[in-house]
């Protein structure tokens, strides 16, 4: 088939990997310059299935109060005359129960395990190279409530196979020895040695290279529609040409919607912006080995090669791409308060992107109701983790095969019902 694929962020071009790779014939579109310049450019660099859990729990609403009221809080909200937010959050609330919290985790663990395995599988067979750990991951609890409260995930880690070691501070001293400057202020922590870490946007980039014999990457090309003839997908508008296509995929994070509404196909998708501090490291040991996540301040501090990543802070503005200190300072408190001396903070370089993030938690990856059009988006926190898989699982849909992995529920349709 002919395929266009909208947009060059990680779950685009992943998407266009394994479709070509199926042997079809794949262009993707891209409003941007090059591959991974939006959310994909400096996301906090984790590969965690075992940290693949929805937004929406029971508590949440409470503890989205207490997160609004902190002075590091990792939860901002800009209210503003949007009815799409305040629907969004809406159906969020509705999640906010144990069992849709069941439901939802249950639905993301298996496609993030499988996307870190089809992550593996592609590492050893191109041999790319990221800045890549395969060290595990390290949440780190500072109160006794905190530690408490994870009972929950353990019994879904459990439920899946997924290996993990609940930590005494010492223990988490062994796992990342950077922290005994600061054990005092630990209590444990549950550690996920199967998580892996590495740049995001690196590995986009080399993908796309590595694809670009089969793939014919167009950048700078702003996607006005996707047309219609007959019912079915028949090609792409740009501003400047009609792109014929069997097969349309919509990649496009955030903005996916935008493409999708005029057709008649609601994604319940709404941007939630995140920020991340990338700095020099200056002291290996007083550095973290993989990844750490404050979760006080829901805050990950990643090492990457000769750099830190510090990423976090949920912010409901919409499509808003400011950068206000206000908002650095949370991400710069965290990382200097466990893991002081370790770099440069005041020169580290500031970004902001927006996740596309579905009310219930799991991503929207499959067909719609629209013959010939299939949307990969909504991946949240979690795009990532679980960008491998949700493109090899696409390929497979879209080649007429079965995935390895029983994705029925992850598809648009699950919002009709």
């Amino acid at each position: 088939m002919r395929i266009i694929v909208v947009g060059s962020g990680v779950i685009g071009v992943t998407s266009a990997w394994y479709l070509a790779r199926a042997g079809h014939e794949v262009t993707v579109l891209d409003r941007q310059a090059g591959p991974a310049l939006e959310t994909s450019y400096a996301n906090a660099g984790e590969v965690s299935p075992g940290y693949a859990s929805p937004w929406a729990g029971p508590g949440v609403p409470l503890k989205a109060i207490k997160w609004l009221l902190m002075k590091h809080g990792p939860l901002a909200v800009r209210a503003r005359i949007d009815p799409a937010m305040w629907s969004w959050l809406l159906k969020m609330l509705s999640n906010c129960t144990s069992p849709r919290y069941a439901v939802n985790k249950a639905r993301m663990v298996p496609i993030a395990e499988y996307s870190r395995d089809c992550l593996r599988d592609l590492r050893a067979t191109t041999r790319i190279d990221y800045d890549e750990r395969t060290q595990g991951t390290l949440q780190l609890f500072r109160t006794q409530k905190q530690l408490d409260g994870v009972v929950g995930d353990i019994e879904v880690l459990k439920q899946f196979g997924v290996e993990f070691a609940v930590l005494a501070p010492s223990g988490c001293v062994a796992a990342e020895p950077a922290l005994a400057r600061v054990s005092e202020k630990i209590v444990g922590g549950l550690r996920l040695p199967g998580d892996e870490t590495g740049d995001c946007r690196i590995f986009t980039e080399k993908l796309a290279a590595l694809a670009s014999g089969a793939v014919d990457f167009r950048y700078g090309v702003s996607v006005d529609a996707v047309v219609l003839e007959g019912g079915r997908v028949s090609a792409v508008r740009t501003a400047d040409a009609l792109l014929p296509a069997d097969a349309v995929v919509v990649a496009a994070g955030s903005y996916s919607p935008r493409l999708l509404r005029p057709l008649g196909v609601h994604v319940p998708v709404y941007p939630v912006k995140g920020y991340s501090l990338t700095m020099p490291m200056t002291d290996e040991t007083a550095a973290p080995v993989s990844t750490v996540m404050d979760e006080t301040y829901k805050i990950a501090i990643t090492r990457l090669g000769d750099r830190i990543r510090v990423g976090g802070t949920a912010e409901i503005s919409g499509f808003d791409l400011s950068l206000p200190r206000s908002r650095r300072a949370p991400l710069e408190h965290s990382v200097t308060d466990l893991f002081p001396g370790a770099g440069r903070a005041r020169e580290a370089s500031f970004w902001c992107g927006l996740r596309p993030m579905t009310p219930d938690g799991p991503p929207i990856v499959g067909a719609t109701s629209v013959p010939g059009l299939f949307v990969n988006t909504g991946h949240g926190t979690l795009g990532w983790t679980m960008a491998c898989g949700s493109g090899r699982v696409l390929a497979d849909i879209m080649s007429g095969k079965a995935p390895e992995i029983d994705v029925t529920d992850l598809g648009p349709g699950r919002y009709r019902s």
